[in-house]
This record gives structure tokens, sequence and C-alpha cells, in this order.
């Protein structure tokens, strides 16, 4: 959630207002690295935030706010955006903007075991709530993009990264086509500690839906699984938290056989695609000149580290 477009507090007023709201602070949110945020502080001390849409258009915006009305019906924890005007998506700058409420809670740094357990559960339900859940998008990121953002990559990697690569690709390939049950549905697709809140060990909130993606299930718990049960710098699995993650998400929603199959693996393709997600941005925030301490780029080589530790336990 960094900045990228600069906002007034009277800009923000003007904006706020027909929601009934009488902003009078607004505070930039650092972190994640596509849409601006900004907290919003009103007079009676309720707090909301505002997304400013960077890339997506008013249809982009405004197809994700059903999915959080059916998430928040199903009992999960999630910033339903608040409408006026019979709609949830306006304009401020000329972009696509909402407002939600704040969901309060911290994120979870480290996790605990009983965190790990409550974000399987959810994420279970999540999966189970949106299976038949009637959205297209415009685009998918599944497989298909990352390898396409892959290709386009790999010409500005050295050539041990480049062979890193083709080695996480091949496998994909050989273990895939062996265990083909891995069923497909609606994921979060950016399920990090940073995009929850807790209060102790309840979880209070799931935050940032916009990578909302149809793709295998599995992609869903790997990213999950890998930052929950991770603690940086060291990019080792807590075993412990692994297998209570998993305990608990299958209470909710066994996994296949070739699901389990092919975990491992998918937890090296989860950290693969967050090493190619990241290079991408470093990239496109250079070319366009995108520089501050309200633009957060996260370091690609947290997720390589991961893939070549990841990369130790599979074999095609």
């Amino acid at each position: 959630m960094s900045v990228y477009t600069t906002l007034t507090l009277k800009e923000v007023q003007d904006f706020s207002s027909p929601y009934g709201l009488e902003v009078i602070d607004l505070i930039p949110i650092q972190g994640g690295i596509q849409n601006t945020n900004y907290f919003l502080v009103c007079e009676n001390n309720q707090q909301y935030v505002l997304t400013v849409f960077e890339e997506m258009d008013d249809e982009g915006a405004s197809e994700l706010v059903p999915v959080l009305e059916h998430l928040g019906q199903s009992g999960l924890a999630v910033p339903v955006p608040l409408s006026h005007s019979g709609k949830a998506i306006h304009h401020i700058k000329n972009k696509p903007a909402q407002i939600a409420p704040r969901m309060m809670g911290e994120h979870p740094m480290p996790s605990t075991v009983q965190q790990v357990k409550e974000i399987a559960i959810a994420q279970a339900k999540m999966h189970v709530a949106l299976k038949d859940f009637p959205l297209e998008r415009k685009e998918y990121r599944d497989h298909a993009y990352w390898l396409q953002v892959s290709q386009e990559i790999k010409p500005t990697l050295n050539v041990a990264d480049k062979a890193l690569l083709a080695e996480l690709l091949g496998l994909y390939e050989a273990l895939t086509t062996v265990y083909p049950d891995r069923p497909r549905g609606f994921i979060h697709s950016d399920l990090f500690r940073d995009n929850t809140l807790f209060e102790g060990n309840q979880l209070k909130g799931i935050l940032d839906f916009y990578e909302l993606n149809k793709d295998e299930l599995l992609f869903d718990i790997a990213i999950t699984l890998n930052d929950f049960c991770t603690e940086y710098p060291d990019v080792i699995l807590n075993e412990e938290k692994a297998v209570a993650f998993l305990s608990a998400y299958e209470s909710v929603r066994p996994l296949t056989n070739d699901e389990k199959a092919c975990l491992e693996l998918y937890l090296a393709m989860a950290a693969g695609r967050f090493w190619m997600m990241r290079l991408q941005v470093a990239q496109k925030n250079l070319a366009e000149g995108r520089t501050g301490e309200d633009i957060l780029q996260k370091n690609p080589l947290e997720m390589r580290n991961m893939l070549i530790e990841r990369l130790k336990f599979i074999s095609a």
C-alpha cells in the first residue's frame, strides 16, 4: 500500500463527504506495492481506509465489492467497502477509489502457532465460500501469466538465476503432469502476514484482495504457509507451524492426494512467483521514476533465497 497519488486533506474531505464522513486527518499508508492508501480519521474517532486504484479501471475496482460482501456474509473478517449513490467506487483525481472501514489489530510478527491455525481455517473457509462465485476477471494471474512474466524477466537475470528459474519450471512441468487433481477456484493470492490483523491470537481482519485470482487453491495455501511459517531473514520453514497450518486447513477442506504430492513443489513455486513479482515491480518503479519514502519496494532476494531452500526437498 504505497502512496503514488498524493492527496490533500481538502481533496479527501470533498471525496468523503457524500459518504457522510467528516474527515479531520489523513495518514499515508506504507506497505504493499500497487495501490495508494490512506487512513482517514473522522471527528467521531472512527477510522477508514481510502484506496486509490492505480492500475484498475472502474470495472476492475468494482468487481471486488460483491466478493467482499459475500465473504462478509459468510462470516469472514474482511473490509466491506462503503457505498453512496448506489455504488462503492467513485473518483478522486480521475482515478477509481473507495472507502472501507479500518480493521484494527496488528500484523503477526512473528506468528504464533495459534495464529497460524486461525489463518489456515479462514483461508479454507474463503476457498469454500468462493468455490462457485460468479465472477470473471479481465485477467487471471495463473501459471500462464507467471510463465510469461518469467520469460520477460529472464533476459535480466544472471547465469545462475536463469538456471534456478529453469530448474523450477522444469520440476513444475514434470510433477503437475503426474498429479493433475489440483482444484481451482478464487484465491486471495497475497495472503501474507502484513495483509492480516490479529488481536492476540484472534484473527480480526483479512486485507488487500486486489490480487484475487482464479487459480489452483494449492498456490494460495503455499503462499500463506510460506510466509506465516517463516521468520525472515531466515527462510527455513518452521515445521511445527507448517504441520499446524495444514491440519487446521484440512479441518475445513481436505486436500486431494495430488495436492499433497505437489505441496513441496508449490512452496517453491510460490517463492518463485514472488521473486518474479518483486523483480517486475522494481523494474517498473525504475522505468517510471517511482522513488521516495512512501514507495515500498520489497526485496526480491528474500524470495529467491526461499526458493533455493524449498527446492532442497523436491524430487521429480
